[in-house]
């Protein structure tokens, strides 16, 4: 790992995450009732749980807005959930979170995958998005998972900023 890289994973207390094709691998089922059930990666979820335990701050910005997601994720410990938001408004939910938990660009991770979260991730937070991306997030962004989405590109992600900051496994020693 560069040691630019290295240097940003050392301010980040917090970590933005998009569903789909982040979380899920970006499948959606359309069942007869209306439900768009998602897949979730366990070791995502187990990754996410542990920075909450940690005490990192976890948060979701996506414009889907199923139940059982919101479900999955308060499951998980995450509070910071702003799901159903416009494909096109996520910037104005990143800017108003940021002034609202007083949190600076800098100590957050944004992951991202499509050109939705463009915007997020042309701020000066730090961009990450999973290996099968589309082309013009992943020319953008900072960090580029070698998992895919919904494949472990979150839990990578949590486990390389933790490693570098000593965390990863401190909750065992």
């Amino acid at each position: 790992m560069d040691s630019t890289l290295t240097e940003r994973f050392k301010r980040i207390t917090t970590f933005i995450f998009d569903i789909d094709g982040v979380m899920t691998d970006g499948s959606v089922i359309a069942l007869e009732t209306g439900e768009q059930p998602r897949i979730f990666n366990v070791r995502d979820g187990y990754g996410i749980n542990r920075a909450i335990r940690m005490g990192y701050r976890v948060a979701i910005i996506s414009a889907q807005s199923q139940v059982g997601v919101r479900k999955r994720l308060e499951y998980l410990g995450v509070s910071d959930i702003f799901i159903g938001t416009s494909p096109d408004g996520k910037l104005p939910v990143f800017k108003k979170y940021l002034a609202e938990t007083g949190l600076t660009e800098d100590e957050i991770v944004f992951m991202g995958d499509d050109l939705p979260d463009y915007e997020v991730m042309r701020t000066s937070v730090m961009g990450a998005c999973p290996a099968d991306s589309a082309d013009e997030i992943l020319a953008i962004a900072d960090y580029i998972s070698p998992k895919n989405g919904g494949r472990g590109a979150v839990r990578d992600l949590i486990e390389q900023v933790m490693k570098v900051q000593g965390k990863w496994m401190a909750w065992f020693e």
